[in-house]
């Protein structure tokens, strides 16, 4: 079982993995735009700048994703003592912060022609920000700690105090009367938003998706060949 955790294994798919997924990444992307610039309707209040909602929203909720997988891969790779799964919540973290950070800058250009202001403390947009701040503190600790098991442990508590923070950015809107709408679209009931903005806004997630796949496996592959080049037989 075993086997499969060696670096050589591992390598030898996640290397050839990243041409592809930038193949099928560009079509994504390319469909995605097309929907979104040219097929999918104005807003009959927000005109063009609706737009914007394409790469915000999709960014936002892969930020969150990300966030999540990475907590849940530290606090199960803790228990279990699992390191390729700190390796691969390293990998993710970059581009969930990067996400997090398009999120907010789509977000404040988005806001003033909506609000009138490119940036206001709503409970989303400061509990987004908070977000923005654990990524940074879960990337500085791999740098600070050399030593793996203490980077593990404290990147593991820095997750398990942001994840915290994930409920409050997606309930935040229902809880205080924030400048957010409500969420549009809802899984377990029918969601508002009608399926000529849907369609787009979900080919654009996917598309996202596929970019956050790409950094992933860029930096997967990076840390695997720091791995061999110490020597290591197995993760």
């Amino acid at each position: 079982m075993f086997k499969f955790f060696e670096p050589n294994k591992i390598f030898s798919i996640t290397s050839k993995a990243p041409k592809y997924v930038l193949v099928l990444f560009i079509i994504i992307l390319t469909i995605g735009l097309t929907e979104a610039l040219i097929l999918s309707p104005q807003d009959y209040k927000q005109s063009h700048s609706v737009r914007i909602m394409y790469v915000h929203v999709p960014a936002a909720w892969i930020s969150l994703g990300i966030f999540s997988t990475i907590t849940f891969l530290s606090v199960v790779g803790y228990i279990f003592k699992i390191q390729n799964f700190f390796l691969i919540s390293k990998s993710l973290a970059p581009s969930g912060l990067v996400f997090n950070i398009v999120a907010l800058v789509t977000g404040s250009i988005w806001g003033k022609p909506t609000w009138g202001t490119w940036w206001a403390w709503d409970a989303r947009i400061t509990s987004m920000l908070i977000l923005v701040l654990f990524y940074i503190l879960y990337l500085v600790a791999w740098r600070i700690y050399e030593n793996n098991d203490k980077a593990s442990k404290i990147t593991t508590i820095i997750t398990i105090l942001g994840i915290i923070n994930v409920p409050i950015i997606k309930y935040s809107v229902d809880w205080w009367n924030t400048l957010h709408q409500p969420a549009s679209i809802n899984i377990l009931s029918k969601s508002s938003i009608h399926i000529s903005m849907l369609f787009p806004l979900l080919i654009m997630t996917a598309a996202f998706a596929l970019f956050s796949l790409l950094i992933f496996l860029m930096k997967y592959n990076t840390e695997l060949i720091k791995i061999k080049n110490k020597g290591l037989d197995r993760l």
